[in-house]
């Protein structure tokens, strides 16, 4: 059976993660994936115990949400951050709107960027790559879409294909993943509230309590090279819930 992981910005409103790592462990989780948040700021010390956190409860965290701030400017505290913790892949999270490119050759010169950023990371055997939200699947002036420019600026780029975000941007999910299959290396596993519905979460369902076939869509994705699925819900107002339904859901696909 395919291990699930947990996006920890999930329940970065349940403190302390403590808990969070035994409410997963124990309702059968085995990975967890970090962000910037939780770990950009700490020392050594504290790193290591937020490892021995995560070893007590039987968790690991492969993956791990790094700002373009701290990639770029601070790389060998990045890699011993990810040295600590048993980090595997990073990805770049979000470009803030007020820093996005409006054309073609600005999202190429970002993903360009993005592949000079990843070298010392590549360099020092781990994966480095991008996770989508909605914005890079709207069509540009020529007709592309940022994503596309994105990629075919970096090309050693991995993909963390946040699908829900993907659907959101108004493109269909299966056809991106035929495409750029080799690209996807995790997979943001979170679902979509019928339209009027969780507003107050907003517009996000717990895994397999919305709209989004994730059915269909783990078949298509176990035709990629996809070593991590993360359960996420951007603002979830009952934890236990969020962490007990989503993976009794995906257990059955």
């Amino acid at each position: 059976m395919t291990k699930l992981g947990f996006q920890l910005y999930s329940a970065r409103n349940f403190q302390p993660f403590s808990e969070i790592f035994k409410k997963l462990a124990n309702a059968g989780y085995a990975e967890v994936e970090g962000y910037g948040a939780i770990y950009a700021s700490l020392d050594e010390a504290s790193l290591k115990a937020l490892r021995h956190d995560l070893d007590s409860s039987g968790l690991t965290m492969p993956t791990g949400h790094f700002s373009l701030d701290l990639l770029e400017k601070e790389p060998q505290r990045a890699l011993d951050i990810a040295k600590t913790l048993g980090v595997e892949a990073i990805y770049c999270p979000h470009l803030v709107a007020d820093q996005r490119p409006t054309d073609a050759a600005g999202w190429f010169a970002f993903g360009q960027r993005l592949q000079a950023v990843g070298k010392p990371y590549r360099d020092a055997g781990l994966v480095f790559g991008w996770h989508n939200h909605d914005f890079e699947f709207k069509t540009l002036a020529d007709g592309s879409t940022p994503q596309e420019q994105i990629f075919a600026g970096g090309p050693d780029l991995a993909w963390e294909a946040d699908i829900a975000w993907v659907i959101r941007g108004g493109a269909d999910p299966f056809a991106w993943i035929e495409s750029y299959a080799k690209r996807i290396k995790a997979v943001h596993v979170k679902d979509i509230a019928p339209a009027g519905e969780n507003t107050d979460e907003d517009g996000w369902a717990d895994v397999g309590h919305g709209t989004v076939d994730w059915k269909g869509l783990i078949v298509a994705l176990k035709k990629t090279p996809v070593k991590h699925y993360v359960v996420e819900h951007d603002n979830p107002k009952d934890i236990d819930r969020l962490i007990t339904r989503s993976i009794a859901a995906f257990q059955t696909y």
